[in-house]
């Protein structure tokens, strides 16, 4: 049977929202040899001027990795992102007709496109039922996975470890999460920018107030 899977997001990078300002503070100031004027609360006042002037450069000195449970549709436009690193589960290497994936395929959730009630709905899940059933008849014939994979469609769930420096993510968050992007990589990735905005909320106050 196809298991159904809903999109999860994980902030793997530990976070510390006011030793992360403290640190783009730091570097930001080196600039100008201004450690002299840090202060309490300096820190927020620097990199809210430094984003109103698009002076974002000094965020590429921080790194958060994100693990993301999402579609292969969402993998293919993420992953087109370049200043990025990525980890990936492998469709060639893992093999979904044995017992550690409990002889199933696992696929996302689509409710954002369809409503379960809908005929849609009911032609997309017959037709992973379809392609379950082809994969694990390539997988008895004795087919390596990396055959097998060819059926795999772009519902088939991927799990994605990302790392990006804090000006990409910003810059990854404006184009993903706009109105122009597919429905499913919309919903990842403002999920992400929800997590980061409620810990480091400075540095993506403007993002988050513009998809939200």
């Amino acid at each position: 049977m196809v298991r159904i899977l809903d999109p999860e997001v994980e902030i793997l990078t530990p976070l510390d929202g006011k030793a992360i300002l403290k640190h783009l503070e730091l570097c930001c100031r080196n600039c100008y040899l201004s450690e002299g004027n840090i202060t309490e609360g300096s820190a927020e006042n620097l990199l809210r001027k430094i984003i109103q002037l698009d002076h974002t450069a000094m965020l590429e000195h921080f790194s958060i990795t994100v693990k993301i449970l999402a579609d292969t549709g969402v993998l293919k436009d993420i992953t087109r992102h370049r200043v990025c690193s990525f980890a990936v589960e492998s469709t060639r290497y893992n093999c979904y007709a044995k017992d550690k994936f409990g002889q199933e395929i696992t696929v996302m959730n689509p409710q954002i496109l369809f409503n379960k009630d809908d005929e849609g709905y009911q032609i997309w899940l017959e037709c992973m039922k379809n392609i379950e059933k082809s994969y694990m008849k390539l997988a008895e014939l004795g087919y390596k996975p990396d055959v097998c994979r060819m059926l795999l469609p772009h519902s088939t769930k991927a799990s994605i470890i990302m790392t990006a420096n804090i000006r990409e993510w910003r810059h990854i968050f404006k184009l993903r999460c706009a109105h122009q992007a597919h429905p499913t990589v919309q919903q990842v990735m403002k999920m992400v920018l929800k997590k980061l905005h409620h810990e480091i909320p400075v540095v993506f106050d403007d993002v988050y107030n513009e998809f939200f």
